[in-house]
């Protein structure tokens, strides 16, 4: 048996402007993969600051997933690109992949959602009961 398992954040978009102020750039590395950093581009290439709040709200989600209170969210491990029909899709590397599979987690999902200066995420997946629950 399974149980449902939740996480959310929300994002300021706010704090992305930070992220991206002359000499800080470098650190939005450290929050995003080469592969986000390439999808979270406007048409024109300019860095689309709702688009990364929502990444990293989902990555903020997906690690409360993981059960590791405590622990230094592995940024560069969960990966949110676009899925299939444009949807977020999330995938899972290195200490994030461990996390998720000692947790027995399904597949995870993601919903993003952005609106008036912020940007939110919900990750949803199932992990198995704990023993001896009715």
């Amino acid at each position: 048996m399974t149980r449902p398992r939740i996480g959310v954040d929300l994002v300021p978009l706010s704090r992305v402007r930070t992220l991206l102020e002359p000499g800080v750039e470098p650190r939005l590395r450290r929050f995003l993969s080469a592969d986000e950093l390439a999808v979270s581009r406007t048409p024109d290439g300019a860095p689309d600051l709702a688009g990364i709040a929502g990444r990293l709200a989902a990555k903020e989600a997906v690690f409360k997933l993981l059960g590791a209170v405590g622990r230094p969210v592995p940024w560069q491990g969960i990966e949110v690109l676009r899925g299939p029909g444009g949807r977020p899709g999330v995938r899972l590397s290195g200490a994030a992949a461990e996390l998720a599979r000692g947790a027995g987690l399904g597949p995870i999902d993601v919903s993003i959602s952005h609106d008036g200066g912020f940007a939110v995420a919900v990750a949803a997946t199932t992990s198995p009961l704990p023993k001896g629950t009715p």
